[in-house]
């Protein structure tokens, strides 16, 4: 058996990566794309690698020169028209070497698992097209599959139709063929192919071509759970980069992406915290037939999304503002309202922290393992501080810890004789067992503490975080007027304000998936319990704080998981929390929670 790479291309999505240097010469992780696959396919003891060089091509030759001498023969085909063909021309220059034995045939902007390759050489089937299940970040060549992995059709670009998309795989660009199947079925049409529509085409074509006739020998051999990537432009580089990182950086990479994990669909996250149950599938299809309208119009200034803000929580329009997430109005609050010393809570959610000066914060930790306090707790450490603002989340993040909305009050009535603003983050506050009389969003109780400020995060409990919405309420109606003049004019989207809109029809509906939640929390508690090496910390919110016993440290728990794709939190690297060996761990569906025990189990095997 022997192997083909096309590297003949250009690469220009690569930008200045591939200014002078053909696509497999970049690198992802400090190794090039070339040596990685000379190094996968040489445990395979194949005859020979052509490379079909062409853009940079010499750079290519003299950059591998004689390295791998010794464990793999490497030749060379020249594509002198790379520039003004496509892969079809690139491919057809070595159609006689495919003719003169087994081929695994590749692209040379791939990156791949070694087990992929492993794959293919050992499975007995003679002709093989690797494919994938179609998932959002994949683009290119589409196929259909029948039960017994007959190509039933090659679906281009101009064809994908996204109704379908369930029944889409996607072609990884790796194949296998026999000298027979090279040499009777696919040359002869690749010729022909060139032939008649020229050289400016791709090599899959003449496979669309040969499935229609309906007597190839070519079969698709899905890949699932095995890691590739094709690395087109920037962005693709990137998420290569973070897929295949070393296990010594691979959480560190996801982390510093702060979301947007759409784009690694076998990732777990048990970091990032949403509702499950809600938005319905019928909001959601609401959401989805308004699309249209709501893509190609501006969304309402601050006025009407005010309005709709209160409408949404029951609180008037001059004692709310609308953020773009809660982080926004964070951001506003603490830079520009935070006045002399803060009192902050530890561990807590670091962008309020983060956002003050160090000279501001006057630190609170809990003297126990749950990281517990009271109203009275805060007000005894407190009382001599000269505080100008105490910060509290409610339930407390990553803590889960809550505290009963009357002692809320009544520390807001003691910050309030003391001249000390009190904000209250509660951000989790519907996922409280008894939520709904548990949150300070209430006309009476703001005008009854008007030194008080209520943030909410729409994302959280609301399952909306790609929405980015947030509000900050109190009466103290100048402190909201400034807030409102701070942000942008269109600090939210058409379909952020959109869901403002609706959300009164689908109530009732959030109801039942809170209670939902709180059986699905209890549950999971008591699986979580069972893991020899953690102890849970009760929790009134959609997260568990986890103290990490022997034989794991909270970095090494983190780092086992994230190398099976799985992400918690490390919240021994928070602020303040040096020497603490705990982790947050998110409660996500039954399914995804259930998946999370096994995993959690089975690596005190290991």
């Amino acid at each position: 058996m022997q192997a083909i790479i096309l590297a003949a291309g250009m690469g220009r999505r690569l930008g200045e990566y591939t200014k002078n240097n053909t696509k497999c010469m970049v690198e992802v992780n400090g190794e090039k794309l070339i040596d990685r696959f000379i190094r996968q396919l040489s445990k395979h003891h194949l005859s020979r690698l052509v490379i079909v060089v062409g853009y940079e091509g010499q750079k290519l030759i003299d950059y591998i020169g004689h390295r791998y001498d010794d464990i793999i023969n490497i030749e060379y085909i020249t594509n002198p028209i790379y520039d003004k063909t496509n892969n079809i021309y690139s491919l057809a220059l070595a159609s006689e070497v495919m003719c003169s034995e087994d081929t695994i045939l590749m692209e040379s902007d791939l990156i791949l698992e070694d087990d992929m390759i492993d794959m293919l050489v050992n499975h007995p089937s003679p002709d093989l097209a690797l494919v994938a299940k179609y998932e959002s970040w994949m683009d290119g060549t589409m196929v259909t599959i029948d039960d017994d992995r007959r190509i039933i059709s090659f679906v281009s670009k101009q064809a994908f139709n996204y109704d379908e998309a369930d029944r889409y795989f996607k072609t990884v660009n790796v194949y296998k063929f026999s000298k027979e199947f090279s040499k009777h079925q696919y040359v002869p049409f690749l010729e022909a192919y060139c032939k008649v529509l020229g050289n400016n085409e791709y090599y899959e074509q003449v496979l669309n071509v040969l499935t229609k006739l309906g007597n190839t020998t070519l079969r698709a051999l899905p890949v699932s759970g095995v890691k590739w990537y094709e690395i087109d432009d920037v962005q693709d580089l990137d998420i290569a980069s973070t897929l295949f990182a070393p296990s010594e950086t691979k959480f560190q990479e996801f982390r510093k992406r702060y979301g947007g994990f759409w784009r690694f669909p076998q990732l777990l996250d048990f970091c990032y915290l949403v509702n499950p149950f809600f938005p319905t599938r019928r909001m959601k299809d609401e959401m989805k037939s308004n699309y249209d309208v709501l893509l190609q119009n501006y969304p309402s200034g601050m006025y009407v999304n005010s309005l709709l803000a209160g409408k949404y929580f029951g609180v008037r329009q001059a004692n709310i503002v609308v953020g773009n997430g809660a982080a926004e109005l964070i951001k506003v609050v603490m830079e520009e309202h935070a006045n002399g010393r803060v009192g902050v809570i530890y561990p807590t959610f670091d962008e309020y922290p983060n956002r003050l000066r160090q000279e501001q914060i006057v630190a609170y930790i809990p003297d126990n393992r749950d990281f517990a306090y009271t109203a009275d707790d805060l007000m005894n450490y407190y009382c001599d501080k000269q505080l100008g603002m105490l910060m509290i989340v409610n339930p407390d993040n990553p803590s889960g810890h809550f505290m009963p909305i009357c002692d809320v009050l009544r520390l807001a009535d003691w910050c309030e004789k003391q001249g000390i603003r009190l904000l209250v983050d509660e951000s989790f506050v519907d996922f409280t067992e008894g939520y709904e009389d548990n949150s300070l969003l209430h006309n009476d109780i703001l005008d009854s503490h008007p030194h008080m400020m209520v943030m909410k995060s729409i994302s959280k409990s609301y399952g909306v975080p790609g929405l980015r919405l947030g509000v900050l309420a109190s009466a103290d109606e100048t402190l909201i007027a400034k807030v409102k003049k701070e942000v942008s004019i269109w600090n939210i989207n058409s379909f952020a304000e959109f869901y403002m809109q609706i959300f009164g029809k689908y109530a009732s509906e959030y109801k039942v998936a809170c209670m939902e939640f709180v059986k699905e929390r209890q549950r999971f508690a008591q699986l979580l319990s069972t893991v020899s090496y953690l102890r849970v910390i009760p929790s009134q919110a959609n997260y568990f704080l986890c103290e990490v016993l022997a034989p794991f440290t909270s970095a090494s728990l983190t780092q086992s998981l994230i190398e099976r794709d799985v992400l918690i939190s490390n919240c021994g690297n928070k602020s303040r929390m040096e020497g603490h060996q705990i982790v947050r761990i998110a409660v996500r569906d039954r399914k995804d929670n259930d998946r999370l025990i096994e995993i959690l189990n089975s690596l005190v095997t290991v």
